[in-house]
């Protein structure tokens, strides 16, 4: 599962500073299917296509649940989108909000003049941060409105999955609110009881009906079981969660300059300590790239060549670490700019060779995810993963190897996040015999210095301490500054 995340307002327009300059869904079926195809996407993911009053809110605050939004085309050009998405390969999964809703009057709020789908007490109503209301679970026809809602999209539409927004916030009763703002459950805590029995009651539903859907919570905290069936320990049973967790550790370490790297090490590493403990999707999302948080090429330190190195790294982390993968639009080229719903992205920067790099960089990480199954067939096991060296903060590099169902085409992934270069890094290897790069960051086509191992890579056999303990092997390999090394390998005894 290899995801692009697209806002279809701003992937491209037809007119630029026009607020309805917009192409339409059958317009863009075309461009980003044949985009999606050549860059190796397996899945796309829609922002915000139920109908929203406000754009600044880039469909996270609906207004009619059961419409697909109009500044696209009708409901029978939506169908075509999804059609042709199919047609080429790409599962569809649609962006779900069943957490809130805007206070407009030509909304749900206040529906009949009284409080329908809201809870009438402001303190389990209102989300006073996002000035919209708050579903009230409690009620069975609130259940059976969004319920029949994702079942809506799935059944009429042909959606593949469903990415349920803001999770957390309706887990929790003091989300985003102060002390005295909201009221306990029952037994005096803060968990919605409600919002806990509705989920499992829509992943039930959704299980026993559709199977092969997805629904994929973005879940910000540690909330336990999250993808764990609902028969099992209580487990809320969605199919996926975000890794949040992982996402603002990696990208708050890829920040720092390298002289600090190693003292934040464990920002790099800890995630794969909990990686087991649910259904991850790794999050590269449009929340990172706006509001003044920049674009992921400009959170990299230093100089403009740096900058584009240290990118590449990124991605390499990105694409070995277990998970599936979503990353947002405009990145796989290195967008400079910040998002924004306003405008389209900056195309016109794969004109540059920089940007042409990168560009080809994801696109051929994409095809190394798509004909390996060692990135992602034991994404949960403890048999996909395993660290060949996690320990040398003061050089900020780290190796480590994926494993798929076969012992052949296993990968081994090596990492430098500082700009300087090791002519003769050894490391750990997982077995002896021959190793061959099939990756480098370094590599002229993606805009690096041709830093690269061009002769295959002999592992060999290292003299132990413990007599009894198993044979253990090293490799020695050139590992270029601010670079991925992908080596591949079958697995010997």
């Amino acid at each position: 599962m290899n995801i692009y995340e697209a806002h279809l307002g701003s992937w491209k327009k037809r007119v630029e500073d026009d607020d309805n300059g917009f192409y339409s869904y059958r317009e863009l079926a075309e461009m980003m299917g044949d985009y999606l195809v050549e860059m190796g996407y397996t899945h796309i993911e829609l922002m915000g296509i139920a109908e929203y009053p406000f754009d600044g809110s880039w469909g996270y605050q609906v207004g009619c649940y059961y419409a697909p939004t109009s500044r696209y085309g009708t409901p029978k050009d939506f169908m075509y989108f999804v059609d042709e998405m199919h047609k080429r390969g790409i599962e569809v999964i649609l962006d779900w909000v069943p957490a809130h809703f805007p206070k407009d009057a030509h909304c749900l709020g206040n529906f009949d003049g009284q409080a329908v789908y809201e809870h009438s007490d402001r303190r389990r109503g209102e989300h006073p941060d996002w000035g919209t209301y708050i579903f009230d679970y409690g009620k069975k026809e609130v259940q059976n409105f969004l319920v029949a809602n994702a079942l809506f999209w799935i059944e009429k539409f042909h959606i593949d999955g469903l990415r349920v927004d803001a999770v957390a916030s309706m887990l929790y009763l003091d989300y985003g609110k102060q002390d005295g703002d909201w009221l306990p459950n029952k037994d005096g805590g803060n968990e919605n009881y409600e919002a806990m029995d509705f989920l499992r009651h829509l992943n039930s539903i959704m299980e026993k009906r559709h199977p092969d859907a997805y629904i994929i919570a973005e879940e910000s905290t540690a909330w336990p079981g999250v993808t764990k069936r609902v028969e099992d320990d209580n487990g809320l049973g969605f199919s996926y969660k975000w890794n949040m967790g992982w996402m603002n550790d990696f990208l708050e370490y890829m920040k720092l300059d390298p002289y600090f790297k190693q003292f934040h090490h464990g920002q790099l590493c800890f995630s794969l300590s909990y990686y087991l403990s649910e259904k991850y999707i790794l999050v590269l999302s449009h929340d990172e790239v706006v509001h003044g948080k920049c674009s992921l090429l400009n959170k990299m330190p230093g100089l403009t060549g740096d900058k584009y190195a240290a990118l590449k790294a990124a991605f390499g982390f990105f694409y070995g670490h277990p998970g599936k993968k979503l990353l947002f639009m405009g990145q796989e080229f290195a967008q400079e700019r910040e998002w924004s719903e306003m405008r389209s992205l900056d195309w016109f920067l794969l004109d540059q060779e920089p940007h042409q790099g990168i560009h080809a960089f994801i696109k051929d990480m994409n095809k190394l995810y798509l004909e390996n199954d060692a990135l992602y067939f034991n994404d949960s096991d403890v048999m996909g993963f395993e660290w060949m060296d996690c320990e040398r903060a003061e050089t900020s590099t780290v190796a480590f190897v994926r494993r798929g169902k076969m012992t052949k085409k296993q990968l081994m992934f090596i990492l430098n996040f500082t700009p300087v270069a090791h002519e003769q890094y050894t490391v750990k290897a997982p077995c002896g015999g021959t190793f061959r790069e099939i990756i480098n960051s370094d590599a002229p086509k993606y805009g690096g210095q041709g830093r690269l191992n061009e002769s295959p890579i002999k592992a060999k056999k290292v003299t132990t301490v413990k007599k009894k303990k198993e044979a253990a092997y090293e490799l020695t390999c050139y590992l270029p500054p601010l670079s991925v090394v992908v080596l591949e390998y079958d697995y010997k005894k």
